[in-house]
């Protein structure tokens, strides 16, 4: 009976290899919108490319166990919610109001601590505190420039 279901679960694990989910690619600065407005300085950069641009715009830089399902199936779900939520590449299209709220969000999702997301952070490490209260610092200015 193990083996049966061994097999089973084996030929599922092949199977799904071959049918993947669709990549968060686009051709581009797709950030550079959202950086010319909210002008972060060269560490506030790093902390959003680090933790942040993978999964909240248009252009993911995956890591090579991103081509194994069912982890490639959990990585497309986590970017697919994650632009749901605050796409920095849609940033040019919104309006004022939306750019502000999406800064609190921001702030307040890191302060709480649950941005970057643990199951990002088990694999790629938390942000330093430092780095917590960079970008809180920054998105804090960022917002009333845009007032």
């Amino acid at each position: 009976m193990f083996r049966k279901i061994a097999l089973a679960l084996l030929i599922v694990f092949i199977a799904l290899q071959f049918y993947r989910p669709d990549k968060n690619t686009a051709e581009g600065d797709v950030v550079a919108a959202f950086e010319a407005e909210t002008m972060p300085n060269a560490a506030v950069k790093t902390i959003l490319r680090q933790n942040c641009y993978d999964c909240h715009s248009n252009n993911t830089i995956y890591p090579w166990y991103a081509e194994v399902a069912p982890i490639s199936y959990t990585i497309a779900n986590h970017v697919e919610e994650g632009k749901e939520h605050f796409n920095v590449s849609d940033w040019s299209q919104w309006e004022v109001k939306k750019k502000d709220h999406k800064l609190d969000e921001l702030i307040e999702e890191v302060e709480e601590g649950h941005m970057p997301e643990s199951s990002y952070t088990w694999l790629h490490g938390s942000m330093s505190e430092a780095d917590v209260e960079t970008l809180i610092s920054w998105a804090k200015e960022a917002r009333t420039k845009l007032k």
